[in-house]
């Protein structure tokens, strides 16, 4: 008895963040697919379609007024090397920075667009600092990215934060973000890189296939290429 009881409380702590990724996973999907659920309030298709990687930070923690500090933990998925389907997903923590406009103690859905192959590098380096070693810029909401200002179209990362049901591009400075490898050992049985996962043919783990499914659902890049050389 005493042995099937230590034995408990070994895995006990495993089988908690088991639950912590199956539950942040299922979040992240969420997220997603509420903001696309709203076309004229969400990120602009064109954007999604031509985007190399995606990042997803459900209940992002913030804290204090204009500048504070935020942690968060989340994902990362980039364009499979045909450029039709999405990666599974590595895990990536960010921490620090100020988020612009912010209120109190609050948490915030963050996506984020990685826009071109640099921009993808970066983002898969062990640690990236967001503003300092690549432009980030507030993404456009609608439809169409028609309404980008300059700033948008050369930013190699474009932002929206989600609080309190309002969806807006966001001015993201900062931040850190790094991958986790504990977290990426609980998805995957061991400490794979992002970089590993995203660009090699890793299975997607069954917690993750909602999220995949649906960023396949959404960034319709095969049908987007096919509709731009039809017009021409």
């Amino acid at each position: 008895m005493r042995m099937i009881l230590l034995a408990t409380l070994a895995i006990a702590p495993l089988m908690a963040k088991d639950n912590d990724s199956v539950k942040r996973l299922n979040e992240s999907a969420a997220v997603f697919s509420e903001v696309m659920a709203t076309p004229d309030k969400g990120i602009p298709q064109d954007l999604l379609a031509n985007a190399h990687c995606i990042v997803i930070v459900p209940g992002l923690k913030t804290a204090a007024f204009v500048v504070g500090g935020k942690y968060g933990k989340g994902y990362v998925s980039c364009r499979s090397k045909s450029g039709v389907g999405w990666s599974a997903p590595g895990t990536v923590r960010i921490e620090g920075g100020s988020v612009g406009f912010q209120i109190g103690g609050s948490t915030t859905d963050l996506i984020m667009l990685v826009m071109n192959e640099r921009g993808a590098e970066k983002l898969l380096a062990s640690k990236f600092t967001l503003g300092a070693e690549g432009s980030v810029a507030a993404g456009p909401v609608g439809r169409t990215a028609t309404a980008q200002t300059d700033a948008q179209m050369h930013a190699e990362i474009l932002s929206w934060s989600r609080s309190q049901g309002l969806f807006a591009g966001l001015a993201l400075e900062g931040a850190t973000l790094r991958q986790d490898l504990d977290d990426n050992a609980t998805l995957y049985g061991k400490r794979l890189e992002n970089r590993e996962i995203v660009t090699t043919l890793v299975s997607t783990p069954t917690a993750a296939a909602r999220l995949i499914t649906l960023l396949n659902k959404y960034s319709a890049r095969e049908r987007t290429s096919k509709s731009t050389g039809s017009s021409q």
